[in-house]
């Protein structure tokens, strides 16, 4: 995959957190962690987005079948296997 080289900017508490996550050995890089806390935002969205899109076809058909933790459930499943 190719990458973009960035430059961003942090707060200093925000700086303190990511040093704190690097001492403990999860990351070895500052973009390493970023990368990895913008997959998770991603995999977050995704997941608001389908519960979303369900909630609505549910309403828009008048009943659902599945409760709200079948749902969630689901979606948690399916995103496992899309990692």
């Amino acid at each position: 995959m190719a990458m973009v080289k960035k430059s961003i900017t942090v707060t200093d508490t925000q700086d303190v957190w990511m040093q704190s996550q690097l001492e403990t050995g999860n990351y070895s890089t500052d973009s390493e962690l970023i990368r990895d806390a913008l997959r998770e935002k991603q995999m977050r969205i995704d997941e608001i987005n389908y519960i979303r899109e369900k909630l609505i076809s549910a309403e828009n058909s008048g009943y659902s079948l599945q409760t709200p933790d079948e749902i969630r459930n689901m979606v948690k499943t399916r995103l496992k296997k899309d990692v």
